[in-house]
């Protein structure tokens, strides 16, 4: 008699590295870095643990991986504008717009710095600050700069956005808590922080990243012409 073997049930899509990837990324934006587990990873991609092993290492490998989708996709989307300083600015917004949907982006790149995501990232950048004529031993420092900034201020927006989540409040009742707490400051010691409370009440992130953006590039414009005069009066 010819027993009838029950087999396991298979997946009728086949596991791949890019699925592992755009899972990881779910759970990441769900519930954080805390979140991303390989048991957790197992249950949503319906596998077992070493169907995920063969593809990634451990989890800071697929926490690089993540960041790296993300970082690359938010640069195809990034297209060179009609100047160096627009791609700058298309590019700086692109980021900050990633990771404020993305909290986990901004330390996953800090703690990613020498691999992919960061290197790609600098890559970009490093490439106009040398199309906006920065002498090439200013370019380290323009491109190190915007690098900072966008990774500095982007992530903090990111976890000002996560506070406020855990705390469950909005923007508008966040910022309001804090310009509260700023115009009850003592006005001898702090009369600057209360002169912008209103401010910052009312205050549109997205712009003042861009205008933050600006200033340095001025300045990196401003140098680079220091620079290109300088370079013309030693060749006279």
């Amino acid at each position: 008699m010819v027993k009838n073997a029950r087999t396991p049930a298979r997946r009728e899509d086949s596991l791949s590295r890019e699925r592992i990837v755009d899972a990881a990324i779910e759970l990441l934006d769900s519930a954080g870095e805390g979140g991303l587990t390989f048991r957790a990873l197992s249950d949503k991609l319906a596998t077992g643990p070493g169907a995920i092993y063969w593809h990634v290492a451990n989890k800071g490998d697929l926490l690089v991986a993540a960041c790296d989708a993300v970082v690359s996709a938010t640069m195809d989307a990034c297209p060179d504008g009609d100047t160096p300083g627009d791609t700058l600015r298309a590019l700086a917004l692109g980021m900050f717009d990633a990771m404020d949907a993305h909290p986990w982006i901004g330390s996953a790149l800090i703690q990613s710095a020498g691999q992919l995501p960061a290197v790609r990232l600098f890559e970009r950048i490093g490439r106009q600050v040398q199309a906006l004529g920065v002498p090439r031993e200013g370019q380290w420092g323009a491109a190190s700069t915007l690098l900072h900034y966008v990774l500095g201020v982007g992530g903090q927006n990111a976890a000002n956005r996560l506070s406020a989540r855990t705390r469950d409040l909005d923007r508008d009742d966040f910022l309001g808590e804090v310009a509260d707490a700023w115009a009850g400051l003592e006005e001898a010691d702090y009369p600057f922080m209360r002169s912008v409370a209103a401010q910052m009440r009312d205050h549109d992130d997205r712009a003042d990243f861009l205008a933050g953006v600006d200033l340095i590039l001025a300045g990196i414009q401003a140098g680079a012409g220091r620079g290109a005069r300088a370079t013309g009066s030693l060749s006279r």
